[in-house]
């Protein structure tokens, strides 16, 4: 587990199956968990670093993201906060865009986007930066480091939207996405912008870290901006590179690049 700290709040990174990462929000006596898919890596950390839960955040519907809350709710008696827009079970506190929570427990206020495309219902919740501490958002399968998640529910158009929300965040906001599919990612983005300087220097950093078992998240939306070609589908290079590889006709419409975009990844 790794600790990344602002002020008197902290993230702790509690890996859990094959890849996902689950985040205990705290200030060294409570917590909230946010898309706790696996209950015993998040009860393990609790007792570890001597917390009680006091709240479960939800992004979306998906197994590996609330399979864990009933299990936690027999050990904690915790709101728990999820999409107004998906049916969620264990959900008590259905939210959506224009909705900003206080974490029951924490000095934490967290504001909720409407961000459909992965799932039709799917949230994210962004802390805004105060003083020296950057903004936070935990984005669940909306955007990743070097990605975006496959459109299983929305559409292209749905994603564009979302993601340019996420992108309009301050460059210095840390994104805690859910899932270590980095190196993946940057070998597509690499293909998709092979001059990509910042690509090319990311793919080094990042692969050092893993390397060394480190995470590569959080990563930051000034980076993304720079080297996920999800969010630089506009990039006149791209649309170049998908006409060469036979993945679009011709230069069309960003709408047109995104989603070639989205279905080559999908086949890589």
């Amino acid at each position: 587990m790794t600790i990344s700290s602002t002020q008197a709040l902290t993230v702790l990174t509690v890996p859990a199956f094959r890849d996902n990462y689950l985040w205990l929000i705290h200030d060294g006596t409570h917590a909230a968990v946010v898309d706790p898919g696996d209950a015993k890596p998040i009860l393990a950390a609790l007792k570890d670093h001597g917390l009680k839960l006091t709240a479960i955040l939800l992004t979306h519907h998906h197994a590996d993201h609330i399979g864990g809350v009933p299990e936690l709710l027999q050990h904690y008696q915790v709101p728990v906060f999820g999409p107004r827009n998906e049916t969620i079970a264990a959900v008590t506190l259905p939210v959506g865009e224009g909705k900003t929570i206080d974490v029951p427990g924490l000095a934490l206020k967290l504001n909720v986007l409407d961000v459909p495309g992965h799932t039709m219902g799917h949230i994210a919740y962004v802390r805004d930066a105060s003083g020296d501490a950057p903004a936070w958002l935990f984005c669940g399968d909306t955007l990743f480091a070097g990605g975006c998640g496959r459109l299983f529910e929305g559409t292209p158009a749905q994603m564009i939207s979302s993601l340019g929300k996420l992108a309009a965040l301050p460059d210095d906001a840390l994104v805690y996405c859910a899932h270590e599919y980095t190196l993946s990612n940057l070998r597509f983005a690499r293909v998709v912008e092979p001059d990509n300087v910042a690509l090319q220097e990311r793919v080094k950093a990042e692969t050092d870290k893993r390397e060394h078992d480190m995470p590569t998240v959080p990563s930051s939306i000034g980076l993304e901006k720079a080297t996920n070609p999800f969010l630089r589908y506009r990039e006149p290079a791209i649309a170049q590179q998908l006409v060469q590889a036979g993945r679009l006709d011709r230069i069309d419409t960003p709408l047109a690049t995104f989603t070639a975009l989205r279905l080559w990844k999908n086949d890589f």
